[in-house]
């Protein structure tokens, strides 16, 4: 009688059939999320492109900003430029190099600089107005930094004195003293006195140089205020004095006793 020996059949345990079929499970959903996880990725990298392309033009942009800045520098500091026409034509250059700058490269971290200097520039050569343009310009897209914006703002008090504006002068010089962390508030308040002084208005001018003098006792401007402030208070004081009647002259008969 023979006997047969029976193979059991093979069968997976339980737990590596359950973890074949969340496998299956997981690259069936894979296959179902493929197209938008392809669209994804390409977004992803579209956007990483055009970042890098971004900062490549950037760089770009500010080197060649910076180049022609040194190049109106070089311009401005030729030391063979002797000749008085010569010089003329390096200026008008040099003004041609800043406008270049400004207005191709406005982004770069040149442009505000290369704006306030274009505008004492044209100063310089008594265009006047333009510099104003310039200088507006400056604080209505580069404000943020409070120190350049005192200065710009003093460039443009002094530019609009030139054209004749006293009023606007006054405006800009005020907007020095009300803007925080501007660092030349002291010389804001010295200008508007003289400005002051300047209109016959001492009472305003005084007042002026009273807070420059509390408020800034160690500024440059400080002495200079102190020495008009005394002259103003001895000129108030010789004018509130009422004068003395004058001497009548003695008569040529005067002191003589009569016959």
């Amino acid at each position: 009688m023979s006997y047969h020996i029976k193979v059991p059949a093979k069968t997976l345990p339980v737990d590596e059939a359950h973890m074949l079929s969340s496998l299956d499970q997981t690259l069936h959903r894979l296959q179902n999320y493929r197209r938008p996880l392809l669209v994804g990725l390409g977004v992803v990298l579209l956007a990483a492109a055009v970042v890098g392309g971004v900062f490549y033009v950037d760089r770009q942009s500010s080197q060649q900003a910076e180049a022609l800045e040194r190049e109106a520098i070089r311009l401005l500091t030729d030391p063979a430029v002797t000749d008085p026409q010569k010089l003329d034509q390096a200026v008008t250059a040099a003004i041609a190099r800043y406008r270049q700058v400004v207005d191709q490269y406005p982004r770069t971290p040149t442009a505000p600089l290369a704006l306030y200097h274009l505008g004492n520039m044209l100063v310089q050569t008594n265009d006047v107005s333009a510099a104003i343009e310039a200088y507006q310009r400056y604080l209505a897209f580069y404000g943020s930094n409070p120190a350049m914006t005192g200065l710009v703002q003093q460039r443009l008090a002094y530019a609009y004195l030139l054209k004749g504006e006293r009023d606007q002068a006054v405006k800009a010089l005020t907007a020095i003293l009300e803007t925080p962390g501007t660092l030349n508030r002291d010389q804001a308040l010295f200008e508007l006195a003289r400005l002051e002084e300047s209109q016959s208005r001492p009472e305003g001018a005084l007042a002026h140089y009273q807070e420059l003098i509390k408020t800034y006792p160690k500024s440059p401007f400080t002495s200079e205020a102190t020495i008009r402030t005394k002259g103003m208070d001895v000129k108030k004081t010789q004018e509130s004095t009422p004068a003395s009647a004058p001497v009548a002259p003695l008569s040529p008969s005067a002191g003589k006793e009569k016959p």
